[in-house]
């Protein structure tokens, strides 16, 4: 029996897709259209652009896990499709950030993708992301803050004040190691590079007594139990921004904006405002210790810590302010930490850090 093109079955997505016209029940064409659209290709609603570390896209499935609660046109199979992007930061790993040199080593990448129209929206360690935002896009959502603290992780210790003298501690955070050897001077800190489940492989390995880790990430990776201690605030204040993550799409697109503007934590985004708008006053890099933090107390308002330091430790300077726990007056808060700061150190401290 000759046969014809269908024109009709368009769900099908084939170009030779054939029907015999009158021949066959009408519900059995429908029902295989049907199947064979189910089958077929889903064309996804968001693409998340993300790091491939296994903290980002535990990160990266956080947020499509929400968004898939909150929008039920996105709780479809298929609608938000996450995108593995390397960065520099992931592909040079065998000299210290600060020797890369710039800003952005791990989202610059994952930008241009979303400037271009590759992805929909980005999913950042809000402490990667640089104090400007490339033009075309727009940050409108922080997810709920996880736990800004840092966690001790060592086989023979229980704190860094248990060391021995000459232990040696890897991070690869200048912020971490100026506060360690401000505070323990007789301990010495290395480069110590790479995904949280590398670092602990080397450490086990023997190729140092101890490290540090956020907390927040080993949460995410329901790896808490991996801490041997957590170390205060007081102890260690945490990076800017620390235990956020942040999510950015092009600044044109009103449909992406909706979604995360779903999403947004206020608390958290106030808080990242005001360490970012520090960080920014004094124009950190990854040259650069600065710690800060900003959390509601138990009045209700904002309270702010702020440190800037030497990478040996030698030189520490640290701030506190308070103020209403609203936008424009957190924002002041920490510029006016940052500027506080920055006059003490002086402009021979920056250049020393070049």
């Amino acid at each position: 029996m000759a046969t014809m093109r269908c024109t009709n079955h368009t769900l099908l997505g084939s170009p030779t897709c054939v029907a015999r016209p009158r021949r066959r029940c009408p519900a059995v064409v429908r029902a295989a259209v049907a199947v064979q659209a189910e089958a077929g290709p889903k064309v996804s609603l968001i693409r998340i652009g993300t790091r491939g570390s296994p903290l980002a896209l535990a990160q990266a499935h956080e947020t499509r896990e929400k968004l898939k609660a909150a929008h039920t046109e996105l709780a479809e199979d298929g609608a938000v499709e996450i995108i593995i992007i390397k960065t520099t930061g992931d592909m040079i790993l065998d000299k210290p950030l600060a020797d890369i040199g710039g800003k952005g080593l791990f989202t610059k990448e994952i930008d241009d993708a979303l400037l271009q129209g590759r992805i929909d929206i980005a999913v950042h360690s809000m402490k990667d992301v640089p104090t400007y935002l490339p033009e075309g896009t727009i940050l409108p959502c922080n997810l709920p803050r996880e736990d800004v603290r840092d966690a001790f992780i060592c086989l023979t210790a229980k704190t860094l004040a248990d060391l021995p003298a000459g232990s040696v501690v890897g991070s690869a955070s200048l912020r971490r190691q100026s506060q360690i050897l401000y505070k323990y001077p007789s301990l010495k800190v290395v480069n110590f590079r790479g995904n949280v489940q590398t670092r602990l492989r080397k450490l086990k390995e023997g190729d140092v007594h101890a490290t540090l880790l956020a907390l927040a990430g080993l949460k995410r990776l329901n790896m808490a139990e991996t801490a041997t201690s957590v170390l205060s605030v007081d102890e260690m204040l945490p990076a800017v921004a620390q235990g956020a993550i942040g999510i950015a799409c092009r600044s044109s697109d009103d449909k992406m904006m909706e979604y995360l503007s779903s999403l947004n934590h206020e608390d958290t985004r106030l808080a990242v405002a005001c360490e970012r708008e520090f960080l920014s006053v004094l124009d950190g890099n990854c040259r650069t210790p600065i710690a800060a933090y900003a959390y509601r107390d138990s009045d209700g308002n904002c309270s702010f810590r702020g440190l800037l330091a030497s990478p040996d430790g030698s030189i520490v300077y640290e701030t506190s302010r308070s103020g209403t726990y609203s936008f424009d007056d957190m924002v002041a808060i920490g510029q006016d930490a940052g500027h506080e700061l920055k006059a003490k150190a002086g402009p021979g401290f920056f250049d020393g850090l070049q």
